[in-house]
């Protein structure tokens, strides 16, 4: 399940979708939200969507083809959802808003869900093509799940662990992955401590440690390279970037 934490700047990305849903501007009772999606995707404010059910392009509404009644009353209970969260706003009850804002957001993920097993003709065939395994230690529980839910969308096995301490007994349990994906700054173990332990056992030396941090590898005192990390990405994290300096790695080390 997807989690939003409501800050400004926010965003769930739907690949599959071509959706981006973003928090653009929290004031009182009141939460901004965007919706970017193709062009051939209509958005519209719900005094408006009436209207335009009726002018609904045949091809979405055709029942030969699968998945588009599912689609529709996914799509319609989202469209609810985030109306009746702006309305709670206004009644001052922003808890129980913040809670159907959450179940907007599963109506999406759902739908990317089924659209994804729809396209992958099976878990076998999927795992066999499987383009590498991510072990991602990040603390904030938001933006673990949705790179990790970027990853696996992109074809990759994808475990994580909340913090370095974690993500070590997972290693000391056998669990290899083909790269860490390591947040520098985390309580009781952080990025460079982990880097450390990982670089002084001669078992997990040589798995490859990827950082994503807003701070500097200067600003931190990591080495980068073989004793280090082997790649740091900034944050804001641009994750296609990601997705090919993996790609392109994992291919070379399997070559």
């Amino acid at each position: 399940m997807l989690v939003l934490s409501r800050s400004r700047n926010d965003k769930i990305v739907f690949p599959n979708l071509g959706i981006t849903v973003e928090i653009l501007n929290i004031a009182g009772n009141k939460v901004r939200v965007g919706v970017d999606a193709p062009t051939d995707v209509t958005v519209l404010r719900h005094e408006l969507a009436g209207d335009a059910a009726s002018s609904a392009p045949a091809e979405l509404i055709n029942p030969a083809r699968k998945l588009s009644h599912e689609v529709r009353n996914r799509l319609h209970a989202a469209n609810l959802a985030l109306h009746l969260s702006q309305k709670l706003l206004q009644a001052d009850r922003p808890a129980d808003a913040e809670r159907t804002l959450q179940k907007a957001l599963d109506e999406f993920a759902a739908i990317e869900e089924r659209l994804t097993s729809r396209d992958q003709p099976s878990a076998a065939s999927s795992s066999q093509r499987s383009r590498g395994h991510a072990l991602i230690v990040e603390d904030n529980l938001n933006e673990s799940e949705l790179l990790a839910s970027y990853l696996r969308l992109s074809g990759f096995d994808v475990d994580t662990a909340p913090d370095g301490c974690d993500a070590l007994r997972l290693l000391e349990s056998e669990l290899r992955p083909d790269a860490i994906l390591l947040d520098m700054r985390m309580p009781r173990c952080d990025g460079p401590t982990m880097v450390s332990a990982l670089r002084a056992n001669p078992d997990l030396r040589d798995l490859k440690v990827y950082a994503i941090s807003g701070t500097s590898p200067d600003a931190l005192g990591v080495e980068r390279g073989p004793r280090g990390v082997d790649r740091w990405f900034p944050k804001p994290l641009n994750p296609e970037v990601l997705v090919r300096e993996l790609s392109r790695q994992l291919s070379v080390v399997s070559a």
